[in-house]
């Protein structure tokens, strides 16, 4: 048996079970969860770093926004909410469209 011991998503051992496969799961409780959360942003981060399409990095950055909403709900927050400060600091801060590349100030 192949050892994994990382966070999936909600369907994976659904999909696993339906290949006629066995495998174990644990339910974690809110701190390992957290810790899970942040071990798979770093994963996903990675392999976006490594994604040489844009399908691929398209997939990543999508795996990477899923973590992201499921951390925002550990902290008390939904998608939307997020969304909403993501708005407000763009407003006040701008966005990153136009490619600034700050070098120093005096």
């Amino acid at each position: 048996m192949r050892t994994y011991n990382k966070l999936v998503r909600d369907l994976i051992p659904s999909i696993i079970q339906s290949q006629g496969k066995q495998c174990k799961t644990l339910i974690l409780d809110e701190e390992t969860y957290k810790s899970a959360l942040r071990a798979k942003l770093e994963e996903e981060h990675r392999e976006y770093q490594e994604a040489e399409t844009d399908e691929l990095a398209n997939e990543e950055l999508s795996d990477m926004l899923e973590v992201i909403y499921a951390l925002a709900s550990i902290h008390g927050i939904s998608e939307e909410e997020l969304n909403k400060i993501r708005k407000e600091k763009a407003h006040q801060c701008g966005e990153f469209k136009e490619k600034i590349f700050l070098v120093e100030v005096d």
